[in-house]
């Protein structure tokens, strides 16, 4: 992309005040990936579906965004950097109205997906132009400033969506983003047009966008609807589980043939890069997943309200702020595989003690763990990040950040869909077992008769002693499986070269 150099770079309070709106644009796009996690229940109660389906709003913004990422390169060079910028942050904030006012499941799954949509190039976009507006020597401070609301952002969104479900109401996590959005696009081209990057007419490779979206939508639809379906018995999942194959295969040959791909798959030739993918992939995959079905649980059946829900896992991102200066320190001056190693089997250790919880649990022995498994997270992504963009050449560097975070939010929204689904059908199946040995001798319902209540009230006690024993005994495989899958990312990471060079993480949005 050509830009247009002669323009100085900001100083003073203008640049300050421009800096705060980028980072602002940047920080309600990753609050939403978070916000709507312990909102999910509220949502499906107000919407009168199962959280289940509730899980929809999370995985559709996902996928969404994951597709329009790619698409962030062309669509700045075609009509520019700033205008891309200010149109998306503007129908981002419409977008996030159209979702509170959201009547159905239907429509709101639908406003999601253009939510995300809108919101997958304002992260890169974001940062290109605090780049572009900073002077050299404050490079630093530019990264630092948009690393920082990358990592707060998280932490946010669960506390702010909590607090905001269970005061306001389930819209307003949706209608908070539109004052921010109008400010920062108003704001955002009234100070940054003179940064506008030239315009090139290069061609969008559009069969390659399109097999993309047809596989991804097939495969998340499978996912998302396969337990409702009784899946591979149903021929409308074996329909999409054809569909989702043979878009994939198509996509693959595709893209290695074009010239200019939509994404470019041939930096997986390089060993470093295609094994970071894998780990990432893998170990976010778990982390996002166990995020998501923590406030599930804590709400359905551990009696947490939703700012509850919210403070217990917001704990997880405190000490990976404080973290993070020396993850980013240490990954320059390093051989950045042993942190990796070190930093994913954290996770993984966490996540598999975590797998030893109970219902009857206080809240500081749920939050705690999560308060230490912030320590990892840092030594996960940020040495990750340079070992997979130091083993591509550096004209890959671009493509290479994009295709990564691609997969990366792409394998979050598929864990939460495969979490979940788990999680019904582990608990299905262990109220079965439960259900086999739970009072044989009938001596718990003698009790209870005895303490003067009718069978009817003694036997609905019994099953939701049941109940919920099966959903606490769901959580803890759950959590050890995602334990595991931290493991075997760890161990991935060993087949990983040392990288060649020192890459600039900062185009790794």
């Amino acid at each position: 992309m050509t830009t247009d150099t002669s323009q100085a770079p900001l100083s003073g309070g203008m640049l300050w005040l421009a800096a705060f709106l980028l980072a602002a644009a940047n920080f309600v796009v990753v609050l939403d990936t978070t916000i709507a996690n312990v909102s999910v229940p509220t949502i499906a109660g107000g919407l009168a579906v199962s959280s289940s389906q509730g899980t929809y709003v999370i995985t559709s913004y996902a996928v969404a965004e994951a597709v329009s990422v790619p698409l962030t390169g062309w669509l700045a060079s075609r009509f520019g950097t700033v205008r891309v910028f200010v149109t998306a942050m503007i129908l981002f904030g419409v977008c996030s109205v159209l979702c509170g006012l959201a009547g159905s499941l239907g429509t709101l799954v639908a406003f999601r997906v253009l939510q995300g949509l809108a919101g997958g190039p304002l992260m890169p976009l974001s940062q290109t132009l605090l780049l572009r507006i900073f002077p050299k020597e404050k490079v630093g401070a530019a990264i630092g400033l948009w690393s920082m609301t990358t990592l707060i952002a998280p932490i946010m969104g669960p506390i702010l969506g909590g607090i905001l479900c269970d005061h306001v109401g389930w819209p307003s996590i949706f209608f908070i983003n539109a004052p921010i959005a109008l400010v920062c696009g108003y704001f955002g081209w009234r100070m940054l047009r003179r940064y506008e990057s030239a315009l090139l007419k290069t061609r969008i490779d559009g069969i390659g966008l399109a097999l993309m979206v047809v596989w991804v939508a097939a495969l998340q639809i499978l996912l998302d609807e396969g337990k409702n379906q009784d899946w591979f018995a149903s021929e409308e999942i074996v329909a999409l589980a054809i569909v989702a194959a043979i878009g994939f295969v198509a996509f693959l040959i595709w893209e290695l043939t074009e010239r200019q791909p939509v994404v470019d798959l041939r930096v997986f030739r390089h060993r470093g890069y295609s094994v970071s993918v894998l780990t990432i992939s893998l170990a976010f995959g778990s982390f996002f997943g166990a995020t998501v079905l923590t406030p599930l649980w804590l709400q359905s059946y551990m009696g947490y309200t939703a700012t509850e829900a919210g403070y217990a896992t917001a704990m997880s991102g405190i000490l990976a702020v404080l973290v993070a200066p020396l993850a980013a320190k240490l990954s320059s001056s390093m051989d950045p595989r042993p942190l990796v190693f070190c930093g994913v089997m954290w996770l993984g250790g966490v996540t598999l003690f975590r797998s030893f919880s109970t219902s009857d649990m206080s809240f500081w022995q749920v939050a705690l763990p999560l308060l230490f498994q912030g320590i990892g997270m840092p030594f996960f992504f940020v040495p990750l990040t340079g070992l997979a963009l130091g083993s591509v050449t550096e004209a890959e560097t671009a493509s290479a950040a994009g295709l990564m975070n691609f997969m990366r939010t792409l394998s979050g929204a598929f864990a939460t869909s495969l979490v979940n689904t788990s999680w019904e059908d582990r608990a299905t199946l262990n109220r079965s077992d439960l259900a086999g040995v739970v009072d044989q001798g009938g001596e718990m319902m003698a009790r209870l008769t005895d303490t003067g209540l009718d069978g009817g009230t003694a036997r609905h006690l019994v099953d939701q002693l049941v109940q919920a024993q099966s959903i606490m005994l769901s959580t803890n495989q759950i959590f050890w499986l995602s334990g595991l899958s931290f493991v075997a990312a760890a161990m991935v990471i060993w087949l990983a070269p040392r990288p060649s060079r020192v890459a600039d993480t900062s185009v790794a949005h």
